[in-house]
């Protein structure tokens, strides 16, 4: 009876969220509770609940100050260099284009929020695209394997998931890991080269006459491209010029700013912005407004060596990560805002976000609690034990891993980490696997999981491109698995995920 319950459980949950008739932390309170009635928990419910919360209070308070922290270093400005040095310093090469795409993506991804490194990077690079002719199904691209491959970041949700559901410690999950989040950057930087590099010779195949062919090739330069198409009926002829030189968007040829894929039409961009301009008009009413009130650029190196001294003892893991940031958040807070109002009101900007992951995972102590109070966890992965095989038991990390793949594509996060890896890490501990090397094996599949039409962040992406999904689909899938399995294979052969 426990055995049906748990997975009638785990069906109704991921059921519910899936089909979007609950949110996330609704379906974690309610659902459990129900079941957890059926499997005559009684009044005792509670204080399962309440023991379970007891580990997560950690995980809740890492989030909330890692947010506060990276949401205070984009609000005074600590990457906006970093944004300017790769719009005004890589050039018109589509190659150093697509890798500082890349870069900024995977920077901005710091902050652990999929939706404000899309904004951002999109804010900062399509007009660069649309500029050059680029595709921007290539922006959508590498935007989504660099933050996919960051997700797993400790305040990023899936390590916290993870961490929270088996309860463990969200360091002893994450810091093995490094190697392979390494490995995965290294990869994603790779494919951004090449995807720079067949966008510089489709341009060369397309319109030689403005970049030469392959043969007779030029380098990118700004003055080149001005100089060729000025007065040939492409981006400059087409848009009307404002103040210091920049264009204005205008009406002319239809393939400005556009992009067709495999010779299909998509709609024409509006916007037609030089690749930089004095005003920094591209970020307007951004998170990098070069114009918004929070900006501290006289702090600009206090607040990149903190940030550096909060990476460094983050890594060395000589003091839980928790206080890291509330110290970390506190002197970013006290020096860059020293009145008390100013402070309030930063807290305050950056609540909604921290509510809505806080209070997911503090629900989450309802569904883990009641799993673990009740005794389903354990009836569940007996029953498990019975039907695998003895000879692929050992392997439970691995498949763990290899899982995480298409399950995290087709389920959300909170259905996979909170249903689903309890049960295989219970499975996982009857051949000597550990619930660390188990959670380590499940965030693997993160870059593949954040191109899934349930991420909301990948949706918010392709409508600020102007691209269809099933484009960026056909580019980033098969890439992002490649991540993925290169993750799971250094963390194999650093010792990360063992076998049992």
């Amino acid at each position: 009876m426990l055995v049906l319950l748990g997975f009638a459980m785990i069906a109704v949950f991921m059921v519910l969220i899936m089909t979007k008739k609950l949110t996330p932390v609704l379906a974690l309170i309610i659902v459990p509770t129900v079941f957890g009635l059926f499997a005559g928990a009684g009044l005792g419910i509670g204080d399962m609940v309440l023991e379970s919360m007891k580990s997560m209070t950690s995980t809740a308070a890492l989030l909330m100050f890692a947010i506060i922290y990276f949401g205070l270093m984009i609000d005074v400005g600590l990457f906006d260099p970093l944004v300017k040095f790769i719009l005004r310093k890589l050039g018109n090469d589509p190659a150093k284009v697509v890798l500082g795409t890349a870069i900024l993506a995977a920077a901005v991804s710091l902050d652990g929020d999929g939706s404000t490194t899309f904004i951002l990077t999109t804010a900062a690079m399509l007009p660069v695209y649309l500029r050059l002719k680029m595709s921007p199904v290539v922006l959508t691209c590498v935007a989504g394997l660099a933050n996919g491959t960051m997700n797993i970041l400790p305040w990023g949700g899936p390590t916290a998931r993870a961490a929270t559901a088996l309860h463990l410690d969200v360091n002893d999950v994450f810091v093995p890991m490094i190697p392979s989040l390494i490995a995965g950057l290294v990869v994603v930087f790779g494919f951004a080269w090449l995807l720079g590099l067949q966008e510089r010779n489709r341009l060369r195949a397309t319109a030689p006459e403005i970049w030469g062919t392959p043969d007779t090739a030029e380098p990118f330069t700004a003055e080149k491209f001005d100089a060729d198409t000025s007065d040939g009926g492409t981006a400059a002829s087409s848009a009307g010029t404002g103040r210091n030189g920049s264009p204005t968007p205008g009406t002319g040829s239809p393939a400005v700013g556009g992009y067709s894929p495999e010779g299909s039409s998509v709609a024409v961009l509006e916007h037609t912005e030089t690749l930089v301009d004095e005003r920094d008009s591209a970020m307007a009413d951004t998170a990098l407004d070069p114009n918004r009130k929070t900006l501290r650029p006289k702090l600009f190196w206090f607040n990149l060596g903190l940030t550096v001294a909060v990476m460094v003892v983050l890594v060395a893991n000589i003091v839980p990560l928790p206080f890291v940031f509330m110290v970390g958040s506190a002197i970013a807070l006290l020096v860059n805002f020293p009145k008390v109002k100013e402070q309030g009101e930063q807290l305050i900007a950056h609540a909604p976000s921290i509510v809505a992951v806080v209070s997911m995972v503090m629900a989450a102590a309802v569904l883990t609690g009641v799993l673990k109070g009740t005794g389903m966890v354990e009836a569940m992965s007996a029953w498990l034990v019975q039907i695998i095989p003895t000879s692929m038991g050992p392997f439970m990390a691995v498949i763990t891993g290899l899982l995480s793949i298409p399950m995290t594509f087709f389920m959300s996060n909170d259905a996979f980490y909170f249903g689903v890896l309890p049960v295989l890490s219970e499975t996982a501990a009857h051949y000597g696997i550990s619930a660390a090397e188990m959670a380590r094996a499940s965030i693997t599949g993160q870059p593949f999981h954040l191109q899934s039409p349930l991420v909301p962040a990948i949706l918010l992406l392709v409508s600020l491109a102007k691209v269809e999904l099933g484009d960026h689909h056909k580019k980033v899938l098969w890439r992002t698995a490649v991540v993925s399995l290169v993750m799971l294979g250094v963390g194999m052969l650093t010792g990360a995920i063992g076998i049992g």
